[in-house]
């Protein structure tokens, strides 16, 4: 039974808003304006970023070399940037709020979605020090790598927030359970793979003057080829729990989540190896891949008594 209706609908917008930071997260990376805000928390040394090369501190230059674009000032790429570091500082109030909020509620009836509360917030300020960590290094592959791990964690953990305040049908096979969690773990393996492909075409497309698209693949090295092919092994084990939930009989609005985005991120990889890696399919991809690992996730939650 949900104890508090209201709260389990914000607690439903901070998990949309969980994934609103992730999407923006990988338009800074597909715009390349990870630098954007060459310092942190701060950006060019103020509170609100500048909008023109004339509000550049008279220390600009130190921020600047810091890049790894074109060591210049570009508007778009910082402001990019701090709208994502916004967003992420929005994202922390939701959930200042939303533990406050539990705490009032719960500490007397619930006191796991207390600490849960309480875990989301701790983890999103651990984010915010990563972020910091990933400028600090210069958007240093394995913290980038992290970085992305600790965001679908995040998510993971607004969702079985959600999940605890209501009382839904629940399926009884384990060993319908064993394989998603299965293909929870391999799902995280590739996305880090993902990761770090993304990283050597930041890599590839720096070196090629952000041009010549059609050579980006193929310069890509054996990461990019378990990558793809481990895909076929994620999409199988999705195409079986889909069916088994199917058989089931409960409805479940994450299985259809769950394959909607498996065949999205499939069909969004199939574009970028063979369509020249188009700008809008790299954060389409992230996107799906996390509603998929969600839709995995919230399937396995279904099986866990």
């Amino acid at each position: 039974m949900i104890t508090s209706p209201a709260f389990l609908r914000f607690s439903k917008i901070v998990l949309v808003f969980v994934f609103l930071v992730i999407m923006a997260g990988a338009v800074v990376r597909m715009t390349q304006s990870g630098m954007g805000c060459p310092d942190w928390p701060k950006c060019f040394g103020k509170w609100i970023p500048p909008t023109d090369s004339s509000q550049l501190p008279p220390d600009f230059e130190k921020y600047l070399k810091k890049q790894d674009i074109d060591h210049s000032f570009n508007v778009f790429h910082t402001w990019t940037e701090y709208i994502n570091r916004l967003l992420g500082a929005i994202l922390g109030l939701l959930m200042l709020v939303q533990l406050a909020w539990a705490i009032k509620l719960f500490r007397k009836k619930n006191m796991k979605i207390v600490w849960l509360c309480l875990g989301l917030l701790l983890l999103t300020g651990f984010q915010g020090w990563l972020g910091k960590r990933v400028v600090d290094a210069n958007l240093a592959t394995v913290k980038i790598t992290t970085h992305m791990l600790v965001a679908l964690l995040i998510a993971m953990l607004a969702l079985v927030i959600v999940h605890l305040q209501g009382k839904a049908p629940q399926i009884h096979n384990s060993r319908l359970k064993n394989i998603t969690l299965i293909a929870i773990f391999l799902l995280l393996v590739q996305i880090a793979l993902g990761t770090g492909v993304r990283e050597q075409i930041d890599h590839i497309s720096k070196e090629l003057n952000y041009g010549y698209r059609e050579y980006w693949i193929s310069r890509l090295n054996y990461v990019f080829y378990i990558h793809r092919s481990f895909s076929l092994l994620v999409t199988a084990l999705c195409v079986y729990i889909y069916v088994q939930v199917k058989k089931s009989g409960i409805r479940v609005f994450s299985n259809t989540l769950m394959i909607a985005s498996t065949i999205a991120s499939v069909v969004l990889g199939i574009i970028m190896a063979y369509g020249n890696v188009p700008a809008f399919a790299q954060p389409l991809h992230l996107l799906f891949s996390s509603l998929l690992f969600i839709g995995l996730c919230n399937s396995w939650l279904k099986t866990v008594r």
